[in-house]
């Protein structure tokens, strides 16, 4: 305890003693310290009141420490890096994004010859593809073969004590804490990405308690060691999320130069049949399959132009819902198509295009901003308000329109 001090005034003892009491850490402690006091202090009081007992708290973080090596971290002290580099595969470049398809698809072959019934009775359940379900799968660890090798509690906690987005961090935790109490998982056994996505699905934490699925009866949901557990999993995100049984992801089309490929977005949907009346059909004179001609539909570019056009349907957004990317997003429908039935190729080629950083990015986007267009955001990623601003930008201009961004139209936009 402080002793009254002469020269101390009561106020400043007062307050001297409530810090000390409160758990405060003074300012020379150690980050680790001021870790282990905010674990105590903060994070197992928010934990107690979800439900999570002492015992599970302190074996989640028998250990574990902070991970200072993670990327996105605000470390007191050390000013982050600037690198407007696109670190994501689903940042770069649309064609380099499917340059490993292959593995996935002859992956996905071959457990679909494995888990046959297994796939059958999810499909039958959930209304979702088999080869939607093994694409996700193979695309996000190789069908469990993946090195998944941080620790989750390490992962997490490091990101809900410094991470730039601390509070869904703390969130993910906080569901992680009651993933081992309600499920009696071993923490030592939950492996995730340095995102802190687990086990074969990569599934956030609130996203396990909410859609991991029993796949093989035996009353747990595994996602690290069992393969049909991780399937249904997979399968129950989709249906959860709204996936329309019986239609298809998409199709790859022919745009005509007359059709403006401004008109692209999920909220710009036509049926299909009003598409053709545009003048857009599939690639290789295939018709569309007939019950798909009334449902509707969206025009989607990843590169604009300069690479294939799709008529996608609301279950390409679903698979959004699974990863925020259009490139993601098309990975999954193409290679589950290729999966299923056989190696159909993307008949238009992807053109290259400027190798932009994402701040490049950015500053183009605050410039049509400047000029009231909705991007979406000056985030520096390419999504499709982005794309079709960039085109009504160039039709206002009478330019070749291409609704895709280079340095060229960087600098006459600054």
């Amino acid at each position: 305890m402080l002793k009254n001090l002469p020269g101390l005034s009561f106020r400043t003892w007062l307050l001297a003693l409530i810090a000390i009491l409160a758990g405060m850490v003074p300012a020379s402690a150690s980050l680790e310290d001021q870790y282990r006091q905010w674990l105590a202090n903060d994070l197992w009081p928010a934990a107690r009141a979800q439900g999570v007992s002492q015992a599970t708290f302190n074996a989640a973080f028998a250990g574990t420490r902070l991970k200072l090596d993670l990327p996105d971290l605000e470390i007191p002290g050390k000013q982050a890096p600037v690198d407007g580099k696109q670190h994501q595969a689903e940042f770069r470049a649309p064609s380099a994004y499917f340059q490993h398809i292959g593995g996935v698809v002859s992956g996905g072959r071959s457990m679909a010859s494995r888990h046959a019934s297994t796939l059958a009775a999810i499909e039958k359940r959930y209304g979702v593809p088999r080869g939607i379900v093994l694409a996700i799968w193979g695309r996000e660890s190789g069908f469990g073969n993946a090195k998944i090798p941080h620790d989750a509690f390490e992962v997490l906690g490091t990101k809900a004590f410094l991470s730039r987005r601390k509070d869904m961090f703390r969130a993910e935790v906080l569901a992680a804490l009651r993933m081992v109490q309600q499920s009696g998982i071993n923490p030592r056994q939950m492996k995730s990405s340095w995102a802190g996505a687990m086990g074969q699905p990569q599934f956030m934490p609130t996203s396990y308690l909410k859609f991991a699925a029993d796949g093989d009866g035996d009353g747990r949901a595994d996602i690290w060691n069992s393969e049909a557990d991780t399937l249904a999993s997979i399968a129950n995100y989709l249906a959860v999320h709204g996936w329309v049984r019986g239609r298809d992801w998409g199709f790859e089309v022919v745009l005509p130069n007359n059709v403006s490929c401004a008109l692209e977005g999920p909220d710009r949907g036509r049926t299909i049949r009003e598409w053709q009346s545009f003048g857009i059909n599939r690639v290789g004179g295939k018709a569309f399959p007939a019950h798909e001609l009334n449902g509707e539909a969206y025009l989607m570019l990843p590169a604009g132009r300069y690479g294939p056009a799709f008529l996608v349907t609301p279950n390409f957004y679903r698979l959004k819902d699974y990863n925020e990317s259009d490139l993601y997003a098309l990975f999954v429908g193409h290679a589950a198509d290729r999966i299923m039935y056989g190696d159909i190729t993307f008949q238009t080629p992807w053109r290259k295009v400027d190798a932009m950083t994402r701040g490049e990015v950015a500053a183009m986007q605050r410039s049509l901003e400047a000029q009231g267009f909705d991007v979406g955001g000056a985030d520096g990623l390419v999504g499709f308000k982005t794309r079709r601003s960039i085109g009504v930008w160039q039709e206002r201009r009478e330019e070749l329109t291409t609704c895709f961004p280079d340095r060229e139209l960087l600098g006459r936009l600054r």
